[in-house]
């Protein structure tokens, strides 16, 4: 890009939902179509922790956070982006106070995911805004855009995509674009 160009947005990426499968869809960016993997229980308007589902709606998108020993520099984004570090974490405790929120690991007696995963799948992660203010408890925690597993496995509740589709569609995605599953 030269000096002085824009660099130009998405306003929407939809998830169109499988119907043979709905723990699968196909994320649509512009012009781009991209394979995704969807919630275990596929998708629903009544999400509830741990029940596998993704949670439909519109969704901004908040910014996210990369591993740099896998990344190297900051991946190009409008986004906010930050490194992720071993002791991240994201509670997923409706009990905590700290519900749906990054926490610091080790955090003992409180049900959390770890951000720094070896399975790849948290290389890159954008957060969905999915209950996020309010924070209503036990309605659904770590809901975001992130690495796909082998085969497109389901997630728990989570839209995941290729490493490489994520990457290309990062310079895309920015604060005012919104994801409609």
């Amino acid at each position: 890009m030269t000096a002085g160009m824009k660099r130009i947005t998405l306003a929407r990426v939809r998830v169109r939902q499988s119907v043979l499968d709905p723990a699968r869809g196909l994320l649509i960016a512009g012009p781009a179509l991209m394979p995704c993997a969807l919630g275990k229980s596929g998708c629903t308007r009544a999400k509830r922790e741990g029940d596998g589902a993704s949670p439909r709606g519109r969704f901004r998108l908040r910014g996210g956070f990369f591993r740099p020993d896998r990344f190297g520099a900051r991946p190009a984004s409008p986004l906010p982006l930050r490194p992720t570090r071993p002791g991240d974490g994201w509670c997923d405790d409706p009990g905590d106070r700290r519900y749906n929120r990054p926490l610091a690991l080790p955090a003992p007696g409180v049900s959390a995911e770890r951000m720094w995963r070896e399975d790849g799948l948290y290389d890159l992660v954008i957060d969905l805004d999915y209950n996020r203010g309010p924070i209503r408890r036990g309605r659904g925690s770590a809901i975001f855009l992130h690495v796909a597993r082998p085969g497109f496995a389901p997630t728990e509740g989570c839209v995941a995509l290729r490493r490489a589709d994520l990457r290309r569609l990062l310079r895309r995605l920015g604060p005012g674009t919104r994801l409609v599953l």
